[in-house]
């Protein structure tokens, strides 16, 4: 299995990192004794950002630094110019000295900014990080302030690792608000079962994130497969590879409900032909094109999107569960690649989460259902067994009745441990893994009358992960939820009992967050009882404090979170809505401030 360079699907060149270089502007002694120190801490940083960040898609980060330290308001604007011409998306700000706040600070109001003000004492770059900070604030301009904890003395070119720590965050978070605006959610269909995420907010998806909403009915996936709108050739090197790489498992429908052999083979060819016309509609494809299909070639320009499928296309087609399976892992067909935000049931609000965890870690991101808490005392009165380790308090049970990503299977591995990695890490051994430790089952009929074929999988237990939700309330908005936590493992004979429960035929997550005792996170009941929807969204590792990064730079309030406050890191403005309740004070901050697009 190859893996794919990297490359990007989208219309739009990936964003770039702005670096301005501000300085003491006084001529005549001053500002000579500082220009080489000031470019050396951009170019510094320039390197520093460039070698250990990566866009979603594999693609290198570029920074574009000011062509020269920028002393007043002149040089600003030529920067803010350049910034334009080069397609900056995220801007930083770097002095080691005093400068003059207002006249050289970044004015554009759509760019996430930060300043590091360098912690020395032969000059007082701190004291111009409080100024220009104060001046954004008073300008309605949130910024991120950047300051070491230890002084440094003025030769020192070293980046301190706090200070790394933060560019990372506010960079990784900024790149992502910046490869979301002007791109689009695509809705294939509309609202399944009166799920209130798949009432799709076009207020939500544009003031606050940037992206437009396209959508089709899914009548147009019927088209495309009678009048033959798709690569015929692909098709069948993808329905090859399917039937060597997908194997069957149990039909758990009655036997005499059973499809037959002629149309469990009907229904793998439509959901691969249903896979591939999704991938064409989101980025386009230009073999249609070849084909004389030129409108359908262009696709939505879709950053991540979303099949309603259930009930009127389920009740008659095969469903989408290996639409959504394939197409959010990691490879396929054509090798390793970078997974697409796909959202089961057309739950936009948990689509959007998946696309925030995979702009923040690069990795697949895992969508399911947040089912059941099993307590302790339940799990022991239907197995038997009695939970220990993480689970000693107690399990939630995340099933998705739309299979989740093969890389969810927690196959791969980082230092010897199970792990969900960005698709240039994962090794062809890897993705074969994950394959095989997946079964493909005949859709249980009661749910989807017209066929098709769900996952099975259990996730390994030992995994680090992070899961989020964004929801919409009236009168507030939008506002996010956090919950840190571990994949679980359990014995296979209780897995199975407690699995049987529900539904065999769809993936299994164990779940365990960190509790702490007090509030939402009182206990793993607790979290489960104060879930905002009944769907969530799972990534790799503990990202939680750059979710609430992004969430700040976007105005999402988070209302719900098990972070050290710490960690937390969020324009300086945030503090003067309420320096010790931080979380009351985030949400008093983005309702000032308003959502990032008016």
């Amino acid at each position: 299995m190859k893996i794919n360079p990297p490359t990007n699907h989208l219309i739009g060149a990936m964003p770039k990192i702005g670096i301005r270089p501000t300085i003491d502007g006084r001529l005549g002694g001053v500002r000579e004794s500082l220009e080489e120190q000031t470019m050396t801490m951009a170019r510094n940083v320039a390197k520093f950002l460039s070698d250990n960040l990566r866009h979603y898609n594999g693609l290198p980060v570029e920074c574009v630094i000011a062509d020269s330290t920028i002393g007043g308001v002149a040089e600003a604007a030529a920067c803010a110019e350049k910034f334009r011409r080069e397609g900056v998306g995220v801007s930083l700000t770097v002095t080691p000295c005093w400068c003059y706040g207002s006249e050289t600070m970044d004015m554009d109001p759509h760019l996430p900014k930060a300043v590091w003000g360098f912690n020395g004492t032969e000059r007082p770059g701190a004291v111009y990080l409080a100024a220009v900070s104060a001046a954004h604030n008073q300008k309605g301009l949130p910024v991120f302030n950047i300051y070491g904890r230890d002084v440094q003395d003025s030769g020192d070119t070293s980046i301190p690792a706090d200070v790394q720590e933060k560019l990372l965050r506010f960079a990784k978070a900024g790149l992502a608000v910046a490869s979301m605006r002007g791109k689009s959610y695509l809705s294939m269909g509309g609202v399944s079962m009166g799920i209130g995420g798949s009432i799709i907010n076009h207020d939500f998806l544009e003031r606050w994130l940037g992206l437009r909403v396209e959508t089709i009915d899914m009548v147009e996936f019927v088209r495309r497969m009678e009048e033959g709108i798709y690569d015929k050739e692909e098709f069948e090197l993808a329905y090859a590879w399917v039937r060597a790489n997908c194997p069957e498992g149990k039909d758990y429908n009655a036997p005499e409900k059973q499809r037959s052999r002629a149309q469990k083979d009907e229904d793998w060819a439509k959901s691969v032909k249903m896979a591939l016309i999704a991938r064409d509609l989101m980025i386009g494809n230009p073999k249609l094109k070849e084909m004389g299909y030129g409108e359908e070639a262009h696709g939505r320009n879709a950053i991540a999107a979303g099949f309603q499928g259930q009930r009127q296309w389920t009740d008659h087609l095969p469903n989408g569960d290996f639409l959504e399976a394939i197409l959010t892992s990691s490879f396929d067909w054509n090798g390793i690649r970078p997974p697409y935000m796909v959202a089961t049931e057309n739950d936009a609000l948990n689509g959007i989460s998946m696309l925030f965890i995979h702009l923040l870690t690069d990795a697949a991101a895992i969508f399911a259902d947040v089912r059941t808490y099993w307590s302790p005392d339940a799990v022991k009165r239907v197995t038997g067994y009695t939970l220990e380790g993480r689970a000693a308090g107690g399990i939630l049970h995340l099933i998705n009745s739309g299979p989740a990503a093969l890389d969810g299977t927690g196959q791969q591995s980082r230092n010897g441990e199970p792990a969900m990695k960005p698709y240039w890490e994962i090794t062809p051994e890897e993705a074969e893994a994950c394959l095989k430790a997946t079964t493909w089952h005949a859709s249980d009929l009661g749910y989807f009358r017209g066929g098709g074929w769900s996952t099975r999988f259990r996730t390994r237990g030992g995994m680090p992960v992070t899961m989020i939700r964004v929801n919409l309330v009236q009168g507030l908005g939008p506002a996010l939820q956090i919950a840190e936590g571990w994949t679980v493992d359990l014995p296979d004979k209780v897995h199975e009992t407690l699995d049987e429960r529900t539904n065999p035929t769809w993936p299994t997550t164990w779940f365990v967050p960190r509790t702490t005792g007090s509030g939402p996170f009182r206990d793993v009941y607790t979290v489960m009882n104060n879930w905002g929807a009944n769907h969530g969204a799972i990534g790799y590792g503990h990202f939680g404090a750059d979710v609430a990064s992004l969430c700040s730079m976007l105005r999402i309030p988070v209302y719900m979170h098990n972070l050290d406050d710490a960690a937390l890191f969020r324009p300086s403005a945030w503090t003067l809505f309420g320096a010790n309740e931080p979380m009351g004070a985030d949400f008093r901050a983005c309702a000032n401030f308003g959502p990032l697009y008016g």
